[in-house]
């Protein structure tokens, strides 16, 4: 592994440390291209104005009268976790809106039965619900069959979405015939934040909602509806869907995370963190990505995504309790469902790495892998191996679903899309981002995709991109090993796009001992003094010197704190 250390421009660090902003702060956020105080401001007031965002005025109209007029609303939901907030964020903005509970319904896709996004079968339960309004949240952006379906039967369709929309092979932009598309990535949209996720979308409606029926004498300034208090809600969906961390999403991710911090959160949050173990009044983002979002997403993965909408619908602490627990012990299944796989996906690999050395992508595919578990094992694959890596299981309907992963520098859905050009036919459905994608094939198939894949990756990716590297902030001042820069980092937002802190040192190992027979328990010597440190899932010994990229963690033991070195890599 290479280590990299980000660049500090001086003047912005300077004047944020003149700002009266923490000098270290100072330095990791000037690393980060923050420039002025002004950006550093997480107050709702500088939050991008909804008006700017396109559709979000005429959703706002189309559902004001809707509500007004008695009419039936149905939204679509995804089986993820971003998925999941915009439908448990919808829902609750529109009853707090005016919409009545008779007027209001959701209906989620199954994963193995469904497959992705609004489809012709889905509609079929919208019309069963008897709604005049179909919203979808966080899909619908490719569901050109489906809406003209549900168009047909009477119902007009609001999307509410931020997947990149259709390009056909003239380079033309394909949209849905719907009758709103919100989405901050459709063409002629000027929202400044294209880094919007879906939660963060419906999210923005409801202000526009707001703001319109504000004009109609329904609400004034006194007697408007606090939407801000779905914030802990949108927090968790863009950092749990990895949204980009521009300064628009930050401010909604600090805006949530004040309000679980002064315990001002909906019952199904209070009731995932009891049942992840972690202490709401110190929240942070890191909750969000690794114990909250998973045990919604567990849902999705291995049940039924419904249970953690309703998780986060109630407001019962009770009921909140039970399905929260329920989401507990699907993860843990969900864990060693995945550490299964992973073990047997890694005893597959021998065989595509003779030499040792791991082809330019990876495509694995196995009778007895899980359609749930595909996306995260191809996650744990890519980052062992630093390849874009795609993972493949049965699904009900005899067609193989794949999930993939891919490393900087490789676009994974600009691969896929290039595969279904070389290979007419080959993906029979396929979409996603640059840095994850899926897609559907006959099983048949598998040998043409691995090759095509593997043909793509080797003539877009040089020894640079292959090469494993990691940036850093470089040495931390023995100064800063300290509980309260730990609770510092802690307390400001980070994520992808405005990464945490890594530092990084030439270090004496001192002692090494294996702990829970996967972990490396370290003893070691940074700028003359001894520190605490540990590698989490390293069971091979340190030389005796060695450069290692590190964060900070505070580990508290019967009532004692110690600042310990937790390590992320060491330079080859």
């Amino acid at each position: 592994m290479k280590l990299t250390a980000r660049d500090v421009p001086p003047r912005s660090a300077w004047s944020l440390e003149q700002a009266g902003v923490h000098p270290l702060l100072a330095r990791l956020f000037a690393a980060r291209g923050i420039q002025a105080m002004e950006e550093l401001d997480d107050s709702p007031a500088r939050l991008l104005p909804p008006s700017d965002l396109l559709g979000a005025k005429e959703a706002a109209i189309l559902l004001a009268d809707a509500i007004s007029q008695g009419q039936r609303l149905c939204i679509v939901a995804d089986y993820d976790c971003d998925g999941a907030t915009a439908c448990a964020v919808g829902l609750r903005g529109l009853r707090m809106l005016g919409a009545q509970p008779h007027q209001l319904s959701y209906v989620v896709p199954d994963r193995a039965v469904h497959g992705y996004g609004l489809t012709p079968p889905i509609v079929d339960l919208v019309q069963a619900q008897r709604a005049d309004v179909l919203i979808t949240v966080d899909n619908g952006m490719a569901s050109h069959e489906a809406v003209r379906l549900a168009r047909s039967r009477g119902m007009r369709v609001v999307i509410t979405d931020h997947h990149l929309p259709v390009v056909l092979d003239n380079g033309e932009v394909s949209l849905p015939e719907a009758d709103v598309i919100v989405n901050p990535n459709q063409p002629g949209c000027p929202f400044a934040s294209k880094a919007l996720v879906g939660v963060g979308v419906m999210f923005y409606i409801l202000l526009a909602m707001r703001a319109e029926l504000r004009q109609r004498g329904v609400f004034d300034a006194s007697n408007q509806p606090r939407i801000d208090a779905l914030l802990d809600l949108v927090a968790l969906g863009t950092i749990a869907d990895v949204g980009r961390l521009d300064t628009n999403n930050r401010r909604l991710v600090a805006q949530g995370l004040k309000r679980i911090r002064a315990g001002r959160m909906q019952a199904g949050m209070a009731a995932l963190y009891a049942a992840a173990g972690r202490d709401p009044s110190r929240a942070t983002s890191q909750d969000f990505g690794f114990a909250i979002g998973p045990r919604v997403n567990a849902a999705g993965r291995l049940a039924e995504m419904g249970l953690g909408i309703e998780c986060l619908l109630t407001d019962d602490p009770v009921r909140a309790q039970t399905l929260a627990q329920q989401l507990d012990a699907i993860n843990r299944e969900r864990r060693d469902l995945e550490s299964g796989m992973r073990e047997h996906a890694e005893s597959l690999l021998e065989s595509l790495m003779p030499e040792g050395d791991p082809p330019p992508a990876l495509t694995l595919f196995d009778p007895d892998f899980h359609e749930g578990i595909v996306g995260i094992v191809a996650s744990r694959l890519k980052d062992r191996l630093h390849r874009p890596t795609f993972v493949f299981a049965l699904g009900q309907d005899g067609f193989l679903k794949g999930s993939g992963r891919s490393i900087p520098g490789f676009h994974l859905r600009d691969a896929l899309d290039l595969i279904s050009k070389r290979h007419p036919g080959l993906l029979r459905k396929f979409g996603g981002h640059a840095a994850a994608a899926g897609c559907t094939i006959a099983e048949e198939d598998i040998d043409t995709f691995e090759e095509a894949l593997a043909r793509i990756a080797h003539d877009g990716l040089d020894a640079s991109l292959l090469a494993r590297q990691l940036a850093t902030d470089g040495p931390l001042d023995a100064q800063w090993f300290t509980p309260e820069t730990v609770a510092q980092l802690d307390a400001a937002v980070w994520g992808p796009g405005f990464d945490a802190p890594v530092f990084s040192d030439h270090v004496e190992v001192l002692g090494q001992r294996l702990v829970g027979e996967r972990h490396l328990k370290l003893s070691l010597r940074v700028q003359g003094q001894v520190r605490d440190g540990i590698w989490f899932g390293r069971t091979e010994p340190l030389p005796a010197q060695a450069q290692l990229a590190f964060r900070l963690n505070l580990d508290e033991f019967q009532g004692r704190q110690r600042v310990q070195m937790v390590v992320e890599g060491a330079a080859d």
